[in-house]
Formats: C-alpha cells, structure tokens, sequence
C-alpha cells in the first residue's frame, strides 16, 4: 500500500509558478495496477518521481509498506564507463540480490549480444532502455513505478516486455503511465486521473480513460478546476 497525504509540487517555468501537485491525497492499493492519465506537464512523470523517492515534494508525505522500484525503464543513474554486464552487477549488490543470476536474467531478456559487456556510453537510447528494463523486472519489488517503457524496442520485444510486465504486476502492483489506451486497458484496473495539479481515482479503468479523453478535448471537471 502507498499513501500520498497534501503532497505539493511546484515548479517555475521563466519565473512563472507552475503547480502539478495541489494538496493531493491517494491510495495505491497493494495489488493490480493503477493507471496514470494526464495531458504533457500534468505530473505523472513528477509523480512516479516523488513516490521512487527520487525527487522531492514541496511538502506532504507519502507512506509505503513494501519495496518501490525506481521508474521502470530509467537508465539515468547507470555509469558510463562501466559495460551493461557491470553495471547489473553493481544494481544488484545494491539491493541485495544474487548477481550472478540477475547478470544472467538481464543478459537473456534485453537481448544485447556482444553490447552487454562493452560501455554503456556507447548503447543507442533503445539498447539502454532494453538493459534497464531488463534489470529492473529482474529485481522484484511490491510496487513498480512504469513510465512509457513498453514503447522501446521492436514488435516483439514490446510484446515480450507487456507480457513480462503483466506477470509482475500478478504477483504485486504498479503504477503505469502511457498514452496507449489499449495498452493501458490491458494492464491496468483501476485509474487516477491528474488535471491542473489535482487527482482523482477511478475504481474502473473505463471510468478514467473516459474522464482523460474529455479533459483533453477541453472539459475539465468540477473537481479539477485550477
């Protein structure tokens, strides 16, 4: 279970204000997964950010019970000079796992051949995606945090990946942002909606996707006026 009590977020774009969290409170359950819906610049990405503990919020808290990941597919805090085999590695002496086996894991699923022991500075932006989401469905957690990620790479590594992400979200729970809708019917069961910094939850997936698709066209509800 995640809880996210008054959170608030503000940033400054040319000096002027910017809220994306306006005193949110929400429940992520401990199991099936959670939509994310938003235009660009709602704070779905701020969001997963703060609730990975890689940023911070203005103020509020936000309680869990179980092991966040990091955001699914993330490759920003890899090392340059090391290689991806390497850099799994170190990943997982960090959490603790057996890093033979996750070596192993990674090497298999991203698909990288004779790429996986040379620098991560030279990995196209899709082979570094493939490394770390590879990495981290290797890791479990209680909750993953997923942004757009199963967008990366061809056909059949996307189906891969999907397939791979529903399994993990069978045995725990994530929270998912993309602007696929049928991927996101696909994945998700529930669905929080996020309009000029505030949020709301959908029991029904339908119910937010709808609730999305009319706030783009320009109908804000009452419950998200600024």
């Amino acid at each position: 279970m995640i809880e996210v009590r008054d959170l608030w977020k503000t940033y400054y774009v040319k000096g002027e204000p910017k809220s994306v969290a306006r005193g949110l409170n929400l429940s992520f359950p401990s199991r099936g997964s959670v939509g994310l819906f938003g235009r660009n610049g709602a704070g779905k990405s701020t969001l997963l950010r703060m609730i990975a503990g890689s940023e911070d919020p203005d103020s509020g808290d936000i309680i869990s019970d179980g092991t966040i990941s990091w955001p699914v597919g993330f490759a920003g805090s890899f090392h340059g000079e090391l290689t991806g085999a390497q850099n799994v590695r170190f990943v997982g002496r960090v959490y603790g796992v057996d890093t033979d086996d996750l070596v192993e894991y990674v090497r298999e699923f991203a698909g990288l051949g004779a790429h996986f022991n040379a620098r991560f500075q030279t990995y196209s932006s899709g082979m570094r995606s493939r490394l770390a989401f590879g990495l981290s469905m290797g890791i479990k957690f209680d909750t993953y945090l997923v942004d757009e990620v199963t967008s990366v790479g061809d056909a059949a590594f996307r189906e891969r990946s999907t397939s791979l992400l529903q399994e993990r979200i069978n045995e725990s729970a994530a929270i998912i942002v993309s602007h696929s809708m049928p991927l996101m019917k696909k994945l998700c069961n529930k669905g929080i909606v996020m309009i000029n910094g505030h949020a709301k939850l959908f029991d029904e997936i339908d119910e937010a996707i709808e609730t999305h698709e009319a706030a783009m066209k320009g109908a804000t509800p009452d419950w998200a006026q600024a």
